[in-house]
């Protein structure tokens, strides 16, 4: 993204307006907010998953290509590098950032620990519209211990 800054504006401001249009206290108001934003993400994961890997030679393996999530697509995005990237080698994944960006000016209290799920819808849709376009369909969820940490599982499903 061009700047970090208008990229966490504009993400700020697509969760406002989505907590604001369903309002509905519910659950299922929060999940179709959840669901839209994660639609959002999976399009632009898409998009940057046809763009950003021009440039690098053809994956081998999965973990070839989460290593590429973790390094090219977090820099083009979050001008950053995933922190850690672990797996067990039967098609799961974690990856864990320790500052994410989308986190970090809610890190001051526990209080915001419970407002971080729909700040991380958005990411969970990136990535796996990333891993759509290189062939991969999966299944990502994000959890958060403490602020800013966050860590995304990424379960790759077989055919």
């Amino acid at each position: 993204m061009a700047d970090a800054a208008l990229f966490e504006f504009l993400h700020t401001e697509m969760v406002a307006e989505l907590w604001a249009h369903h309002s509905d206290p519910g659950p299922g108001g929060q999940k179709m907010s959840l669901c839209v934003l994660e639609g959002m993400g999976f399009r632009v994961g898409q998009a940057l998953g046809e763009r950003l890997p021009q440039e690098t030679l053809a994956f081998r393996e999965e973990l070839d290509i989460l290593k590429f999530l973790c390094k090219d697509l977090w820099v083009a995005v979050f001008q950053k590098q995933m922190d850690s990237l672990r797996t067990n080698h039967q098609g799961t994944y974690v990856l864990q950032d320790n500052s994410f960006p989308l986190l970090i000016r809610m890190a001051s209290g526990l209080q915001y620990l419970e407002e971080a799920p729909k700040f991380l819808a958005f990411t969970c849709g990136l990535l796996r519209g990333a891993l759509s376009t290189l062939g991969i369909k999966s299944l990502v969820t994000a959890s958060v211990a403490s602020l800013p940490t966050c860590k995304f599982q990424v379960v790759i499903q077989k055919t």
